[in-house]
C-alpha cells in the first residue's frame, strides 16, 4: 500500500531520518519535503539528496521579511531531487508577523511565474486570501499545482478544481467536526485526490488520514493507495 505524503516540512521534526524510515516501514514511501524560504529549499533538497524516499521542493512562503531571490530559486528548481515549487501563497492573518498581502502577492506570482519557466506544479498555502490566490493562479494558464491542506468549502474546492488544480488532505479530515470538509474529500474527483500530513507530525501520520479518506468515499485503504499515487506521479513529473 504505497502512498505519498505530498507536503510536509522534514526540517521542523526532532530525528528527520528516524521520522522518513518509520513512515516507509509504515507504507508511506515517498515525501516531498518543502521549503518555505532559500535555507529551509536548500535543507529540503539536502534531506532529498540523502534518503532515498525523499524528494524536494523549493518556495518562499508568505511569512518572510525579505523577497525571495528568484535567480537563486531558479538554480534550485533545476535539480533533479526537485518536483515542486512549494510551499507558496497568501496567508492573510492578522498576525503582525505576516508582511501585508500586497507583498505576499508580489512573491506569489513571481514564484508562480517561475514554476510555469520550469515546468514545475506549486504547491499553494491559502489562509484568508481564497479570491487573491484564485485571480493570482487563474491568470497563469497552464500552471499546475495543488492546494495544500485544503479546508475550504464545496464552493471553493469546485473553484480551484476548475482551475485543473488537486486537493490535498491532512489530519483535519479526521475530525468528526469537520462535516463539511469530510464531505468535500468525499466528493472530490478520483483524479485530483492527495493526501499529506504538514507538520509538526511525521509523515507515517498520513495513514491514519488515509484510513478516514478511504471509509468517507467507501473503498478500501488498497485502493485508495493505488489512486493517491497515481495522482501524486501524475502531478508531480520528476516524482518516480
Amino acid at each position: 500500500m504505497p502512498f505519498v505524503d505530498t507536503h510536509l516540512h522534514l526540517e521542523e521534526l526532532d530525528d528527520p531520518e528516524a521520522a522518513v524510515a518509520e513512515a516507509v516501514a509504515a507504507g508511506v514511501t515517498r515525501m516531498i519535503a518543502m521549503g518555505t524560504d532559500l535555507a529551509t529549499s536548500r535543507g529540503a533538497i539536502g534531506f532529498a539528496e540523502r534518503l532515498p524516499a525523499v524528494y524536494a521542493a523549493a518556495g518562499h512562503h508568505a511569512l518572510n521579511s525579505t523577497d525571495p531571490d528568484l535567480a537563486a530559486f531558479r538554480e534550485l528548481l533545476s535539480r533533479p531531487r526537485v518536483v515542486a515549487v512549494g510551499e507558496v501563497g497568501l496567508d492573510g492573518s492578522p498576525d503582525p508577523e505576516y508582511p501585508q498581502l500586497e507583498r505576499q502577492l508580489g512573491w506569489f506570482g513571481s514564484m508562480c511565474d517561475l514554476a510555469l519557466e520550469a515546468g514545475l506544479p506549486v504547491c499553494v498555502h491559502v489562509r484568508q486570501s481564497e479570491e487573491l490566490v484564485y485571480r493570482a493562479l487563474k491568470a497563469r494558464p497552464g500552471l499546475t499545482g495543488v492546494m495544500h491542506y485544503f479546508a475550504l468549502d464545496q464552493g471553493w474546492a469546485e473553484r480551484f478544481l476548475a482551475l485543473g488544480f488537486h486537493l490535498s488532505f491532512a489530519g483535519l479530515v479526521t475530525r468528526a467536526t469537520r462535516g463539511e470538509l469530510r464531505e468535500v474529500a468525499r466528493r472530490c474527483p478520483a483524479d485530483r485526490l492527495l493526501l499529506e500530513t504538514d507538520s509538526p507530525f511525521g509523515p507515517a501520520f498520513l495513514v491514519d488520514t488515509a484510513r478516514v479518506v478511504a471509509e468517507l468515499r467507501g473503498t478500501s485503504l488498497e485502493q485508495l493507495a493505488e489512486l493517491e499515487t497515481r495522482n501524486a506521479t501524475a502531478l508531480f513529473a520528476r516524482l518516480r
